[in-house]
C-alpha cells in the first residue's frame, strides 16, 4: 500500500515530466484491500482506514467497542471535527435498512467481503469484445459479471 508520502514523491516526479514525451501518466495504484484488517491505534489511522473501506466495492464488518459486528457496504461517511462527531452510513448485507456508526464506537474494522471491482478494467472487456468480434461473432454484447 502506497503512503502519502510516497503518493507525494511520484507525484512530484511526474511534475518534472512532459505529458506529450511519456506513453502513459502513471496512475494511481490499485491497492488490495481484501482481507486486510487495519490497525485502529490512533484517530488517523481510524480515519485512513474508514476513508479506504468507503472506496472499497465490497462489503466490511465493523466491530463495534460493545462487541457487536455489522457486515455490509459502507456507503457513506461523515467526517467531523472528532470521531464523536463523525460517523460512517452501512447497509447490513442482511437487510436494506441503513444503519449510522460514530467513528468513536469502532473498535475494529475488516475487508471481508470479495472486491466486486477487483480485475474489473474497461480494457479487459474492450479485449473479450475484440476477440468475439475476431472470432465472426455476429450481434456482440459483452454482459458484466453476475454478483453473488
Amino acid at each position: 500500500m502506497a503512503t502519502e508520502i510516497q503518493e507525494s514523491a511520484k507525484l512530484a516526479q511526474l511534475a518534472h515530466e512532459n505529458p506529450d514525451e511519456i506513453e502513459v501518466a502513471a496512475g494511481r495504484e490499485r491497492e488490495v484491500l481484501e482481507g486486510w484488517v487495519p490497525e485502529l491505534a490512533t484517530d488517523a489511522e481510524v480515519r485512513e482506514a474508514l476513508e479506504k473501506a468507503f472506496d472499497y466495492r465490497g462489503d466490511v464488518t465493523i466491530t463495534r467497542k460493545d462487541g457487536s459486528k455489522i457486515e455490509g457496504y459502507l456507503f457513506d461517511r461523515r467526517s467531523g471535527s472528532s470521531l464523536n462527531d463523525s460517523f460512517v452510513r452501512v447497509i447490513p448485507s442482511t437487510g436494506r435498512e441503513k444503519v449510522n456508526i460514530a467513528y468513536a464506537e469502532i473498535a475494529a474494522l475488516a475487508f471481508t467481503g470479495r472486491d466486486t471491482a477487483a480485475g474489473k478494467t474497461f480494457d479487459a472487456w474492450v479485449k473479450k469484445y475484440w476477440e468475439k468480434k475476431a472470432a465472426g461473432e455476429q450481434n456482440i454484447q459483452i454482459e458484466p459479471e453476475k454478483l453473488d
